[in-house]
């Protein structure tokens, strides 16, 4: 009788507090297979709604575009393909690597029609941002998925683009006059908290596989600068820009803006050569980071739209970004095992955030930036916006290796 007490008293307290165990491959499996499941690896014409397999023999037009937005070339899919190629290897399934293989290679097939159409000044062009580069979201996250797609499948056109793409960031892209990555709008050279995760991954993996230290130079160089402009002392947390007209800060501290930063300093530490001599400096930056932004988790283990404003809504698109980092950096043997208590507090907020078919709930969709608080306030929030799939992913495996 003591025992059975003890059963029912234990089967109580699980349900009461929601405890039920997380099973994270199942999890994980079921968002990633959702995405494959609603990806076509098709064209449609949006004007007659006819779809095509391959744009082979098609009459030029300007309203042939990829069926699915997984399909499409943007940045959001390149931190995609990084998720589900680190699935493939953690959970030993080729299937998730063929996935994106197969999109890679439906790109690049189709290429040559919409290079066509753009040369011939054909208005919203599919794949336009593979012709034009004329930013980092054109090619840094979708360069850095792709390097990992072309371990595995050495197409020469891959490698073609891969130059070109660390041409364009080492060399055309727009730099304050101190080396550091900045854009011309909203305001003139304005430095966007986002654009380190669109340059400094791909860097990273572009020294390693070419083994010239010059991608490290520059991906370390602009690590260091983003701390310097963007780091808020008084809070522990990152401004999501800085407005070099009036050298000042932004408004906010943006969960996601944040989330970035945190993914691409991991990521160029996965990349960086283990005895580097800024090893060590590295590790520092990210765990004052880790720890600035640990004290603003909620109780429910998510993180809020603006990182600092309890009264903002709770986004999984900074959470997966931030358990990912937090669970790399503990796995990898870079700071203390304890701090993998804030992974798993994000990672339980996070799965309560998927639904029964696989979609991921409460999602930022993309956002520019404003002078005015209530903008991200505001910002709308998605069932299953890609912003927060690729990170999701990569927070899940990662989880994944930290249980086993």
């Amino acid at each position: 009788m003591k025992y059975l007490s003890l059963f029912f008293l234990m089967s109580y307290a699980l349900c009461s507090f929601g405890q039920t165990p997380v099973n994270t491959e199942e999890v994980v499996r079921r968002v990633a297979d959702n995405i494959i499941k609603n990806t076509s690896f098709q064209f449609v014409n949006t004007k007659t709604n006819q779809k095509y397999a391959s744009t082979k023999g098609l009459e030029p037009s300007g309203d042939i575009h990829a069926d699915s937005r997984y399909n499409k070339w943007a940045y959001v899919n390149g931190v995609l393909t990084t998720g589900m190629m680190q699935m493939a290897n953690v959970l030993n399934d080729k299937k998730y690597a063929d996935y994106s293989q197969h999109n890679f290679n439906f790109i690049f097939d189709n290429l040559p029609y919409f290079e066509a159409l753009y040369k011939a000044k054909t208005p919203k062009v599919e794949f336009g941002p593979v012709f034009s580069m004329s930013n980092l979201d054109a090619c840094g996250a979708m360069s850095a998925g792709l390097m990992d797609v072309y371990k595995i499948d050495k197409r020469q056109e891959f490698k073609a683009y891969l130059d070109r793409a660390a041409n364009y960031i080492l060399h055309k892209q727009l730099r304050l006059e101190d080396g550091t990555l900045c854009r011309p709008a909203p305001r003139p050279n304005t430095i966007w908290a986002d654009d380190l995760y669109m340059s400094v991954p791909f860097l990273a993996r572009m020294g390693k596989l070419t083994g010239d230290s010059k991608y490290f130079d520059d991906a370390i160089k602009q690590v260091e600068q983003f701390n310097k402009y963007l780091y808020d002392s008084n809070t522990g947390l990152y401004w999501h820009n800085y407005y070099s007209d009036v050298a000042m800060n932004g408004v906010g501290h943006w969960g996601r803006a944040n989330g970035w930063l945190a993914v691409a300093q991991t990521e160029l530490l996965n990349n960086l050569p283990a005895n580097h001599p800024k090893r060590a400096e590295l590790i520092r930056l990210l765990l004052r980071q880790i720890v600035g932004f640990a004290r603003y988790q909620d109780q429910s283990g998510l993180w809020h739209q603006l990182l600092d404003k309890p009264d903002s809504y709770q986004e999984t698109s900074v959470t997966a970004m931030y358990t990912y980092a937090v669970a790399r950096a503990v796995n990898e043997g870079w700071i203390n095992p304890k701090y993998i208590a804030i992974a798993r507090e994000g990672w339980k907020g996070l799965t309560g955030k998927v639904t029964a078919d696989g979609q991921l709930e409460d999602v930022c969709i993309g956002t520019n930036m404003d002078e005015d608080i209530k903008f991200y306030y505001t910002r709308p929030k998605e069932l299953n916006d890609t912003h927060g799939l690729g990170a999701f992913l990569l927070a899940g495996t990662e989880m994944l290796k930290a249980e086993k």
